[in-house]
């Protein structure tokens, strides 16, 4: 996936995600249209996984999706609640999701 961003001119700061679903944080570039850049991503990883095996052939991401946009000072924070979301979700808490402090 970084890949695709950094094709776009929109540089990926954060991945990680779970199986059913996916954060990211990433710079905009300034003439990328968000909704264009979430379809190169959609595409590009789907077939992408779909050639890791037999049992990814019928992988689709959902229709919608969520974009926000945060100051640079919650950067560091961000990345922190990104890299935490597998350990965080494999205790079975939840914490608020949106909501970075």
């Amino acid at each position: 996936m970084a890949k695709i961003f950094q094709a776009l001119k929109s540089p990926s700061l954060a991945i990680d995600g779970t199986s059913d679903h996916v954060h990211i944080l990433f710079c905009l570039g300034r003439v990328v249209k968000i909704a264009d850049l979430v379809e190169e991503v959609k595409t590009g990883s789907s077939k992408w996984i779909k050639t890791k095996g037999p049992e990814f052939r019928n992988f689709h991401w959902q229709k919608g999706y969520g974009a926000f946009s945060i100051g640079q000072s919650k950067v560091a924070v961000l990345k922190r609640y990104i890299h935490g979301q597998k350990p965080h979700l494999m205790r079975g808490t939840k914490k608020k999701q949106g909501r970075f402090e």
